[in-house]
């Protein structure tokens, strides 16, 4: 597992790999998304904190994932002609991730094992659970797929 969660490579939908390393000393709100979700609208409420704040210090990262339900079956073209059509989203989306099992991307690996769930479980319960990071890479925070972005807003301002 990665010290640093900056050190994390991930690959962006258009499929560039990067590392968190473009993100450093921003405030990360880090989500795992799926297109044909009951909690997909949250993709509304994600652009709207990504509109609002990023000019000063918020990144939403999403990270499409098919391990629920298989509610992301779609190609990295179809997700992102998909959340930009539907919901306008101008955030940084990335390729598809498992998030839990032996083919956990290793940064659900590190958000995971730094903050636990529900009863100190460290698995993602189902699509659209949140971490939040703060500017030093810190997790902070997560929350649960019910809870909407807008409930965080509050949580965000106070590590912008």
């Amino acid at each position: 597992m990665a010290d640093s969660i900056y050190d994390i490579e991930v690959e962006t939908l258009e499929g560039e790999t990067r590392t968190l390393r473009d993100y450093e000393g921003e405030v990360l709100l880090v989500v795992n998304t799926a297109s044909q979700c009951g909690f997909t609208p949250q993709y509304a409420g994600l652009q709207k904190l990504h509109d609002q704040l990023g000019e000063k210090g918020l990144r939403v990262l999403g990270f499409p994932c098919n391990q629920f339900g298989e509610q992301e079956p779609g190609d990295a073209g179809q997700i992102a002609g998909f959340c930009q059509k539907n919901f306008g989203v101008s955030f940084p989306m990335h390729a598809k991730v498992d998030v839990n099992g032996p083919k956990a991307h290793p940064l659900f690996v590190k958000l995971k094992g730094d903050k636990k769930g529900l009863l100190g479980s460290s698995r993602i319960k189902w699509n659209f659970t949140k971490f939040l990071v703060d500017r030093q890479g810190k997790v902070v925070e997560r929350y649960a797929p019910s809870t909407k972005p807008e409930k965080i807003e509050k949580d965000i301002r106070k590590l912008l």
